[in-house]
């Protein structure tokens, strides 16, 4: 028995274990073979970084995803690592090369790990990632020996190097906050953090032709993708790992997004005026804010009395859908000032046959249509030529999620509702059950800034009698 709607849609086609990521994916179908990427590196290179924002891509991508995370475990099962070789499993001796008992440890951990993975796949996964130290070649021989015993399961090796100082010392000191540290003295970790890392240096083999031979898949990621090596890449999937991973960039910059202005009585059109004039208004004062916080944080870290050149402006982007209560909408924007493109991808949810009519017509014109909408709003897809689903929207923006993860720009991006709930379900990680039943009001202006760690989010809402916005929780 398959959900309403649900044919339609298939008939169009942390810590220092993050060393190595391993994604191995389950085919749904019996045609497809795929298996996933294995990062490897040494600690403080950005692997959490890369681990977290590949799997909220693939989540969204409607791939199922889970992190398994070794260092997770090791922390779970801490009182049954103790000996005399190693006093606790979270200090920098647990990660000597040379203390056989922690690395027999280490490496029971890793495939204790890998084992739950394999059998989450097994069950009704799709892809998963190993979160683990795979920073030797016997550590990740081990795991594809591993990996070879099972059908249908492929093994994606990902490098991340990094000898970006500055990028470094501030990988280190995010560590402070992790669990391994928790109630330690900030000096003493960092001390105890860079001896593990050293440790780590000793044994290291980076990827190479050794391992070339052996027909394994991998890529480098060098310092963010800002360099990018790949070998013996195969397959769909493997491929748009890479790609996304490359247009990763860690420069501060905000994404503002927002609905089309409408007015409340779909008559006089007044407070759709009103929003857009006030929103010209407001993203200017913000673009201005933005420069001034810039070259302040420019300023401060040259750490000089006389103030050094300026650092180049930041461009700012205006997208908006083909439609014309979006062009409307930034009308009054100043194109000499802003970039302002219209983009087809940003067209709200095309319905069909059911396009132009209200959700009441729709039930009284197209019952069934309307209940099997109802009951599965994700997979729905709306009848008749070009109908689409939530999941068509999703492949039809994910270049723009690509472009908005490349791009160092600030941007405006101003769409409609569907189209702003996918956004904003792939920047704050929202269930895919969810997101059809997103609240995202008109008159509503989102701030999104990627971080390391996540999308900071902060919200503005207009006032019609003020006229103004006026940020909320």
């Amino acid at each position: 028995m398959s959900l309403p709607g649900y044919n339609r849609y298939l008939s169009n086609d942390s810590d220092e274990e993050n060393d190595s990521i391993e994604i191995l994916q389950r085919p749904h179908y019996k045609y497809h073979r795929y298996s996933l990427d294995l990062p490897v590196g040494l600690p403080a290179r950005g692997k959490s970084y890369i681990v977290k924002k590949l799997r909220r891509y693939l989540t969204w991508l409607q791939y199922e995803t889970k992190i398994f995370n070794v260092g997770n475990l090791r922390r779970n099962t801490a009182q049954l690592i103790k000996n005399g070789t190693a006093p606790n499993n979270h200090s920098h001796s647990f990660f000597d090369p040379n203390n056989e008992y922690a690395k027999n440890v280490r490496d029971q951990l890793a495939m204790d790990s890998l084992d739950e993975l394999i059998y989450w796949l097994k069950t009704g996964g799709r892809v998963g990632i190993h979160d683990a130290t795979n920073s030797t070649i016997a550590r990740r021989k081990k795991i594809l020996e591993r990996c070879q015993r099972e059908n249908n399961f492929k093994v994606l090796f990902i490098e991340s190097i990094c000898d970006d100082k500055e990028v470094l010392e501030s990988n280190m000191r995010l560590k402070l906050s992790g669990p391994d540290y928790k109630n330690v003295d900030p000096e003493e970790a960092l001390d105890d953090f860079r001896r593990r890392v050293a440790n780590y240096e000793r044994a290291y083999e980076t990827i190479g032709e050794e391992e070339e031979k052996t027909d394994v898949e991998y890529c480098k990621l060098i310092n963010v993708g800002k360099k990018i090596i790949a070998h013996n890449i195969k397959g769909y999937l493997s491929g748009q790992c890479i790609f996304y991973l490359m247009n990763l960039n860690l420069v501060d910059r905000q994404i503002w997004l927002t609905r089309h202005g409408e007015s409340a009585d779909n008559v006089s059109g007044r407070i759709g005026r009103k929003f857009a004039a006030c929103l010209s208004r407001f993203v200017h004062a913000q673009k201005m804010l933005f420069r001034q916080k810039q070259l302040e944080n420019y300023r401060e870290k040259i750490g000089s009395s006389t103030p050094p050149p300026e650092p180049p402006e930041r461009n700012f982007l205006v997208w908006t859908s083909m439609l014309k209560r979006t062009i409307e909408t930034v009308e009054s924007l100043d194109p000499k000032e802003f970039d302002i493109m219209h983009i087809r991808f940003l067209n709200e949810i095309y319905a069909g046959r059911c396009e132009g009519k209200t959700y009441q017509e729709i039930e009284q014109s197209y019952p069934e249509e309307f209940n099997a909408r109802k009951n599965n709003k994700l997979y729905y897809r709306y009848p008749g030529m070009g109908g689409e689903s939530y999941l068509d929207v999703i492949h039809r923006v994910n270049p723009l999620i690509i472009e908005l993860e490349r791009m160092t720009d600030n941007i405006l991006v101003v769409t409609h509702r569907v189209v702003l709930r996918i956004i904003l379900a792939y920047f704050l990680d929202v269930e895919k059950e969810k997101v059809p039943d997103m609240d995202v009001p008109l008159h509503t202006l989102y701030c999104l800034q990627p971080k390391a760690y996540g999308s900071e989010l902060t919200k503005w809402k207009y006032d019609d009698e003020q006229d103004q916005f006026f940020q909320i929780e």
